[in-house]
């Protein structure tokens, strides 16, 4: 049995870094500047033998207005409901704060199981906040240090007895499961295996204030992301797990990426290459632009940096509820798109409105479509007979009177398409009829705007059986030598 521990507290008291090393990898950002983390994140903790759901929180602050500030504690609030066990951490060296006072006092009101850690407890410093923390009424504090990994064994001490708890009472209450000759489980309604999917890996990225959260928030049907006015509210690349239209799909919420020139702060820094990792995972794109200001230069970089990493892309222009000549900036937006994005001929261009929802049954159908031309594979007869062809109407070059023999193409991957003509003179193959080869494979098999990869080989290029017969003969050369 799984359970969810929440991690709360003001701001800079260890909440990330905790968060860091019970999932095992450094997936929040942290840094010593306070208020770092603004959204939700959640990860697969384990500790000892406790598999569970960590939740790293923003830092909880006096603020209960509509400023960033308490709409980052309304979402905190938001996670201490949602969990089954709430780890509150206070700074044992600063000691027991008005603020943390009062987070208490919530805590008290809201959660259920609450443990309070006092963190950076290492060293004589930290003994005075240690006894100050007897005073919030939560029972006796946990000493930590997740920077060093110290107090965890204590911590899986007082979850392990919860956990227990969770498990029993799931027990109590969970549907009885058949289970066939083959091992395999069976749903006692419907007689299917019972095989979770494997969700679509969706990253959206775009510049700041494009509207990349409220367009999440949207789909999934909850303010689970921190959204306003400000430019720049989201500092990491935050996963969203949601069924949408029947597909099971992680949605990547990524930081807006501006211009390198203009990235000057550390925090920035390391908010942007989280960004691009999460391009690099992600199965699907989404480069999200504003209707009132498309195809900027930073958009054209972030399209041409997921077609280089051989992503499927989707373009989609928020805000669309605010242009009034619709039809005719849709045909601009068009022409523009073909102009500045040559790479990415016949990727889908969706216009939606992350404010109402209209527009997302189309982006969802053209994130399926790219998806499915992403991992499209051609048969190598196929791809022989259409070379053929190409060839036929139009011959590759002889430059300097050497004649290019384009012998055989197969299908060597897919996600995204990649493609091997085995020829002679590679080298001397002009880029001109590479792209006539590649944009005659988008057109004859179907796969507009995702990524394809042709790659070309001489005849003797990684060929095991070149030079075979040779060493055939010096091997029985060899052992007739011997014999006689």
């Amino acid at each position: 049995m799984s359970f969810t521990l929440a991690i709360v507290g003001r701001p800079n008291v260890g909440k990330s870094t905790l968060f860091n090393r019970l999932v095992g990898k450094r997936l929040a950002l942290v840094d010593d500047q306070p208020g770092v983390t603004r959204d939700l994140r959640e990860g697969a903790a384990k500790l000892g033998d406790l598999r569970f759901t960590v939740i790293d929180t923003a830092g909880l602050e006096d603020a209960t207005d509509d400023s960033l500030p308490g709409r980052m504690r309304k979402l905190t609030e938001r996670a201490v409901d949602m969990a089954d066990i709430c780890l509150f951490l206070i700074d044992a060296r600063v000691g027991v704060t008005p603020t943390d006072e009062a987070l208490a006092e919530i805590l008290r009101k809201r959660a259920d199981n609450v443990i309070l850690g006092a963190n950076k407890a290492e060293g004589n410093s930290a003994e005075a906040g240690v006894l100050e923390a007897y005073a919030l009424g939560l029972g006796e504090p946990l000493r930590l240090s997740a920077e060093h990994g110290e107090g965890l064994p204590d911590l899986y001490a007082m979850l392990q007895p919860l956990a227990d708890g969770f498990e029993a009472r799931a027990e109590a209450n969970e549907p009885e499961v058949e289970v066939n000759v083959e091992g395999e489980e069976i749903d006692d309604d419907s007689g299917r295996p019972v095989t979770p999917a494997k969700p679509l890996q969706i990253a959206v990225v775009g510049r700041p204030n494009a509207g990349k959260s409220t367009l999440i928030n949207q789909i999934v049907g909850e303010e689970r992301l921190l959204t306003g006015p400000e430019a720049g509210i989201t500092r990491d690349a935050i996963s969203v797990q949601s069924d949408w239209a029947g597909t099971p799909m992680r949605i990547f919420d990524t930081a807006g990426m501006r211009r390198k020139a203009k990235v000057q702060e550390k925090l920035e820094k390391l908010s942007v290459s989280d960004g691009l990792r999460a391009v690099k995972f992600a199965e699907v794109v989404v480069v999200l632009l504003d209707a009132a200001i498309p195809f900027e230069s930073q958009d054209l970089r972030i399209a041409d940096l997921a077609e280089r990493e051989g992503r499927a892309v989707v373009v989609a222009v928020n805000k669309w509820d605010m242009e009034d000549e619709k039809q005719d900036k849709l045909r601009l937006l068009k022409e523009e798109f073909e102009r500045l994005l040559p790479q990415l001929r016949g990727a889908p261009l969706v216009t939606v409105s992350a404010k109402t929802g209209r527009g997302l049954d189309r982006l969802n159908a053209a994130i399926l479509k790219a998806h499915a031309v992403w991992n499209r594979r051609v048969t190598t007869a196929q791809l022989n007979r259409w070379l053929g062809g190409m060839i036929e109407q139009h011959p590759p070059p002889a430059p300097q009177g050497k004649r290019i023999k384009l012998r055989y193409m197969t299908q060597a991957k897919t996600r995204p398409p990649g493609f091997v003509v085995m020829c002679s003179h590679p080298d001397k193959l002009p880029e001109s009829y590479r792209r006539y080869l590649v944009n005659g494979l988008r057109d004859d098999f179907d796969m507009p705007g995702t990524p394809i990869r042709l790659t070309l080989r001489g005849q003797g290029d990684k060929n095991p059986y070149k030079g075979r017969r040779e060493r055939n003969a010096g091997a029985l050369k060899k052992h007739l030598g011997k014999r006689g």
